[in-house]
């Protein structure tokens, strides 16, 4: 029975449709001016701004795009000089615990700190020795070869952060 509610999700999860990640949303913003800028993170409050959908297809398409309408999506910009207006934030998967800054100091300093990725960690330590897996969560294992063959593991969780 277990086996078949398996088999269902893995089949279910296989026809579910995946987005296009070669599209994004990005601002395109007039100056008073008419000068043309497009960005990721807003306007301007003397700019108009539209958001715009941005689509990168892939050559070997036979079928034809049409080209982005700005008018269709306009979008008003905040007019109050005081109000704080947050665009978007980058998610690093681990909850943004650590900052950019900190990470790359802890990198630096060939550490591994809570929040930081697998990446980080390869960052940090270099390619584990050897990495072992239980109950969805990986280990990397690393020897020191100068230190009189110490060891250290750097345990992740579900996520592909570091644990606590």
């Amino acid at each position: 029975m277990r086996a078949r509610h398996f088999a269902a999700l893995l089949a279910a999860a296989l026809l579910y449709p995946i987005e296009d990640s070669s599209a994004a949303s990005v601002f395109r913003c007039v100056g008073t001016d008419g000068h043309v800028t497009f960005t990721r993170h807003g306007c301007a409050s003397d700019q108009e701004q539209h958001l715009q959908d941005a689509r990168n297809p892939t050559p070997s398409s036979s079928k034809t795009i049409p080209l982005a309408d700005p008018d269709r999506r306009a979008t008003p910009n905040p007019t109050s000089a005081g109000e704080l207006v947050i665009v978007g934030q980058q998610d690093d998967g681990c909850g943004n615990r650590l900052t950019s800054s900190e990470k790359r100091q802890a990198i630096i300093r060939k550490e591994v700190r809570s929040g930081m990725s697998r990446a980080d960690v390869e960052n940090s330590l270099g390619k584990p020795d050897r990495v072992t897996a239980s109950n969805g969560q990986q280990r990397y294992h690393y020897t020191e070869k100068r230190k009189g063959g110490s060891s250290r593991q750097v345990s992740f969780d579900e996520a592909g952060c570091v644990k606590k």
